[in-house]
């Protein structure tokens, strides 16, 4: 038996590739009538109230978002806006080339698997359209608990969903939102994902400063779950 029993994944610049706006979100500003840069400055200002939900539902959201930038669109330019911010976030999501069969080898040594996401609405639409969906046990995204990383709720409901204690886990991400710090804080074994890729990765409320394990490939979790010492007792 392995000395953990759970792996609870980040997914942006974790499961997936490094993620950058690419040139398909200019649609979500052409929907809504209003500048490119304003849209994404706002964007950026409100990613953490919005992955919590602050702002209601993705059309409310999205309503918001406008208001913002000084545009009242009609309700068929709500809709075009959300189709084209989905279909942006589809373009710009890759999964890592290991991602799959890091996960099926996980789960073939018999541990649990999770997604524990900062997220908008986007994202628990998108995700099951992935090749990654099967492949774990529980999904837990901020937009629907509430709570972003750090704040140990999030992870404790990954928990929950997965009927293991923190202790038993083991947290990989690329370091945004302080997820590790956050993790650890739990009990749980952190593990930082620097992949080469992730340089010029979209990410908030970086720890760069982080000097616990770290790995440069999803599937070197493989090996790390093959040696870690079973408990005694």
């Amino acid at each position: 038996m392995p000395a953990y029993r759970a792996v609870l994944f980040d997914f942006f610049g974790t499961l997936t590739l490094s993620v950058r706006r690419g040139p398909a979100h200019t649609a979500v500003a052409q929907a809504l009538g209003c500048d490119p840069d304003a849209l994404v400055a706002v964007l950026d200002s409100s990613f953490y109230d919005r992955a919590r939900g602050e702002y209601g539902s993705a059309e409310e959201t999205m309503r918001w978002l406008a208001e913002q930038v000084g545009v009242r669109p009609s309700r068929r330019a709500l809709r075009a806006a959300l189709a084209a911010r989905l279909l942006a976030m589809r373009t710009d999501t890759r999964l890592r080339p290991d991602a799959v069969a890091t996960l099926r080898a996980l789960r073939r040594r018999g541990l649990a698997t999770a997604v524990v996401s900062d997220c908008t609405h986007e994202l628990p639409q998108l995700l099951p359209t992935m090749r990654v969906a099967g492949l774990l046990d529980a999904r837990v995204y901020s937009v629907e608990i509430g709570q972003c990383k750090p704040h140990h709720a999030i992870y404790l409901e990954a928990c929950v969903r997965l009927g293991v204690p923190p202790s038993d886990c083991l947290y990989v991400g690329d370091g945004g939102s302080r997820e590790l710090t956050g993790a650890a804080q739990l009990g749980m074994t952190a593990v930082r994902l620097a992949a080469p890729d992730l340089t010029h990765h979209l990410v908030f409320n970086a720890e760069p400063g982080w000097n616990g394990p770290t790995v440069t490939r999803l599937f070197e979790l493989v090996r790390m779950v093959d040696l870690a010492p079973v408990p005694v007792g």
